[in-house]
């Protein structure tokens, strides 16, 4: 009996009389939401937000403690130093500055240097209502060191209210003898001219150390205005200025008690 021919299709196993499927089309991924990536962008820059602050504090807080042992350079000096221009400063110690230099210094800026904790708050709420801004006559010589270390030059509100948490925390960690210390090696006396010893050699050609108490309450004399005053040749004004704090020099002296080691 003969056994039928087996077709090419039952040899490779294939029901030729089966339908194939389609193929499933290629579905259009439905557009993506972009609310999620919104909500991760916003929750980023608050986290920025609300760490920037801290960043900086800590930043002011870990200088503050290097220049507790370290002199600074005032932002003056930086800036000068940025754009390719001199400073004189030769930094020292407070008992290397005489005596009635302190006693100026304080005698014309903060007479209760050593009775505050870095912000006169007296003198600040008699100045707050002042409407051509703060005045000098607020600002306490901690306040004046933190602006002359952390700070821009300048008069305004915003500066002011950075210099008032800036000095409470200058006095807590730097203490009054090392905050009189900095300030009298980043003031200004001149055109470039920085801290007592630069000032004392530049306008009278003495160690600052050496300094009289008439060429000290000279320097006092300029302090609110370095540059369009001068201590090596004041002008009538200034010299009237300097006699009003050499009579004050005296009553500061029983106000220095803080400034002891």
């Amino acid at each position: 009996m003969a056994v039928p021919e087996e077709s090419e299709a039952e040899r490779h196993g294939r029901d030729l009389r089966r339908i194939p499927s389609p193929k499933p089309l290629a579905r259009t991924p439905a557009p993506r939401n972009p609310a999620p990536r919104r909500r991760t962008g916003l929750r980023r820059a608050a986290t920025l937000i609300t760490l920037a602050p801290i960043a900086v504090l800590a930043f002011t807080l870990t200088l503050a403690l290097v220049y507790s042992v370290a002199t600074p350079p005032s932002t003056l000096m930086l800036g000068r130093w940025l754009t390719l221009q001199g400073a004189q400063r030769d930094s020292v110690k407070l008992e290397a500055i005489a005596p009635a230099l302190v006693q100026a210094v304080m005698a014309s800026e903060d007479q209760r240097f050593c009775l505050h904790n870095g912000v006169d708050w007296g003198a600040l709420r008699d100045v707050v209502d002042d409407e051509e801004g703060p005045s000098r006559g607020a600002s306490t010589i901690t306040m004046q060191t933190v602006k002359n270390v952390f700070l821009w030059p300048g008069r305004s509100y915003i500066r002011k209210g950075l210099e008032i948490p800036l000095a409470v925390m200058a006095d807590a960690v730097w203490g009054k003898r090392r905050t009189m210390e900095i300030y009298l090696n980043v003031a200004e006396w001149g055109e470039g001219i920085f801290g007592a010893e630069a000032a004392a050699r530049h306008w009278f050609r003495k160690s600052a150390r050496d300094l009289s108490r008439n060429e000290a309450a000279l320097l006092a004399a300029v302090l609110p205005n370095p540059i369009l005053r001068s201590a090596g040749k004041p002008t009538r004004g200034v010299r009237a200025i300097a006699g009003r704090i050499q009579s004050r020099m005296g009553q500061v002296d029983g106000l220095m008690g803080c400034l002891k080691r």
